[in-house]
């Protein structure tokens, strides 16, 4: 009996760890710099493991959810155009910390194919005595410089994470608010529930491996040629595999095609003038 005993506590401890917890944070953002007021607020998911974290928008998980449901059912003329404009996502990045080399990765689409870099800056956090209570949680005030920004977060050590949402790491607790002194970007911990495992993200073309200074570099490309990018790809770095090819359909004048894309990536530029990282 204490044998079978010893074996179904080994079973429990294998399933908890198992888990995923996944932390639910409500991102508000001013990133229109000529319209300040122009407020916008969605939900991203930190979903945390031993091995490693994943933070990304929630909106990002339904899309893919609904893409895949979509093309399994009969392509892409089946897509609910209102559905998809519903789940449009101010947060098209996500990152990945790996836990155990203490490395964290960004990825974000830039035309067909998504970019990837290891952030290689380390954020040196200012711990001060101060504390308080933000829901259910006792927390302590935190502070350091990333990105441009002057950034106060709030951690707690009830929970037995050290992570946060976006790039933040690097405290004895989980974060459970932190917000820049413009008060332009903050994260807020609302809620978090266990799933079964990380959720599989869809990967629609190239994943290409550069320098963060590269990924910022053709970034900018392509908000100046957006084109370029849809026809021959962007720039130099390492593909680390292809999927899929033009899923468009139709013939479609080229010449409107690029006015159109041209004005909706300035359009989008515009609303991102004010982005998180500043430098």
């Amino acid at each position: 009996m204490k044998k079978l005993g010893i074996i179904a506590f080994a079973l429990f401890m294998q399933t908890t760890f198992a888990q995923v917890n996944r932390f639910v944070y409500q991102v508000t953002m001013k990133s229109d710099a000529s319209n300040k007021s122009d407020v916008k607020t969605e939900n991203a998911y930190l979903d945390i493991a031993q091995e490693k974290s994943m933070f990304y928008s929630e909106n990002r998980i339904k899309r893919d959810s609904v893409m895949q449901a979509t093309f399994q059912s009969g392509g892409a003329r089946g897509f609910n155009r209102e559905q998809m404009e519903g789940l449009r996502s101010n947060i098209n990045y996500s990152i990945e910390k790996d836990k155990k080399n203490q490395k964290t990765t960004f990825k974000d689409r830039i035309g067909r194919d998504v970019y990837t870099y290891e952030e290689d800056r380390p954020i040196t956090w200012k711990i001060t005595s101060e504390t308080t209570k933000i829901g259910d949680y006792k927390v302590q005030k935190a502070e350091t410089d990333f990105g441009g920004r002057k950034w106060t977060a709030w951690f707690t050590t009830d929970l037995p994470y050290q992570d946060g949402p976006y790039k933040f790491n690097g405290l004895p607790g989980l974060i459970v608010k932190a917000e820049d002194d413009k008060g332009e970007y903050s994260f807020d911990l609302m809620k978090n529930y266990k799933i079964a495992d990380f959720p599989t993200m869809n990967q629609f073309g190239n994943t290409i491996k550069v320098k963060r200074g590269d990924y910022l570099k053709q970034q900018k490309k392509y908000q100046e040629d957006p084109m370029s990018f849809m026809t021959q790809g962007g720039g130099g770095g390492i593909r680390i595999g292809a999927v899929g090819g033009n899923r468009g359909g139709g013939n479609q004048n080229p010449a409107d095609m690029r006015k159109r894309m041209e004005e909706r990536v300035k359009d989008e530029a515009k609303k991102n003038s004010n982005p998180i990282e500043l430098q």
